[in-house]
């Protein structure tokens, strides 16, 4: 059950695609989790030139490199968001933005992520990994007091949004890998279970496994691949570092850019946080995850030439297989 180690290419997306994947096969990896931004895959394109996807595949293979995912994280966000505004017009597509109605913005949003479904079944992969968005995310601190009809109504208009979308992505044969994190409907252990039951549990929505919100927000991440066991379709390492409490770093760190070092806690390179990434792949090899490990490199600290190997040797040594037996089957051999 030897699992393909990729790297997601969404934090190089300010190279080119091709030297990307140059540099992904000298580190060796065996493939890419790929961005749908910078050069690295252009969705209305996939559907429009027929030869797009064609050269995608011939620049991967050149490089000897596979791929298993697409992300579209960044129109996802504006699927369900509220408010809309000028942190959207930064990172999303301009044909997605359009004049910068919010209504209009989520529209076409949610149009993207129906193509970017038809674009990953012509790529040949089954999965495309993003965000949801969030209606009622800036309500977190629930104070001016917040009924609890609001936010019925922010898993309703969830649904009523991605009903449509994931409809498309049944038609193709797709699944969406939703990232349970900060800013989204499902952000945690229980606005997760409130997700997938204001889906209806459908089979086209599930989740990519990402420990590094976890660790910060105190969530079990071992416990959650074992009680999610059947909706991880994608699995993302990254890591974070929590700093020691000295009665002003806060866990919400404060408006304080990445790498500050009053803020209560950083991603860091995989392996040099607090993730317990053994625990963790034995719970992977437990629920029988035999999906792509993608390494998301994140560390305001240090340079990602030098991070991103030594995260694909520490992953190499964390994802070792399981056993084809049980250890003690030798001591009942009957045939003495």
């Amino acid at each position: 059950m030897t699992r393909p180690i990729t790297l997601f290419t969404g934090q190089w997306a300010d190279l080119p695609f091709e030297e990307v994947c140059r540099l992904a096969a000298s580190w060796g990896y065996d493939g890419l989790e790929i961005a749908c931004w910078g050069d690295h895959f252009d969705v209305p394109r996939a559907l429009s030139d027929d030869t797009y996807v064609k050269d995608r595949r011939a620049i991967l293979a050149r490089h000897g490199l596979t791929t298993h995912a697409l992300s579209n994280h960044l129109v996802g966000q504006a699927v369900c968001d509220h408010p809309v505004d000028d942190r959207h017009r930064a990172i999303l597509p301009a044909a997605v933005w359009g004049d910068g109605h919010p209504e209009g913005v989520r529209r076409r949003a949610a149009d993207r992520m129906k193509d970017t479904a038809r674009a990953a079944a012509l790529l040949g992969v089954d999965t495309v990994v993003g965000f949801t968005g969030s209606s009622i995310w800036h309500l977190l601190a629930m104070f001016p007091p917040v009924p609890e009809s609001t936010l019925d109504a922010g898993y309703a208009d969830f649904a009523a949004r991605w009903h449509p979308i994931l409809d498309v992505f049944d038609e193709v044969g797709v699944r969406f890998a939703h990232e349970v994190h900060p800013g989204e409907i499902a952000y945690d252990y229980w606005t997760t279970r409130r997700t997938l039951d204001a889906i209806g549990n459908r089979p086209a929505f599930g989740l990519n496994w990402d420990p590094s919100h976890m660790v910060w927000q105190d969530l079990d991440p071992v416990a959650f691949i074992l009680d999610f066991a059947d909706r991880i379709y994608h699995v993302d390492c990254k890591d974070t570092r929590m700093r020691a409490r000295d009665g002003r770093r806060g866990r919400l760190s404060s408006h304080l850019a990445w790498g500050d070092p009053r803020r209560g806690w950083d991603f860091v390179s995989t392996g040099r946080g607090d993730v317990p990434w053994e625990d963790c792949f034995r719970a992977l090899n437990h629920i029988g995850y035999a999906g792509p490990v993608s390494i998301e490199w994140e560390d305001a600290g240090m340079d990602r030439l030098a991070g991103a190997p030594e995260a694909l040797a520490f992953v190499r040594r964390m994802s070792f297989d399981p056993p084809t037996g049980a250890f003690d089957a030798a001591f009942s051999d009957q045939s003495r």
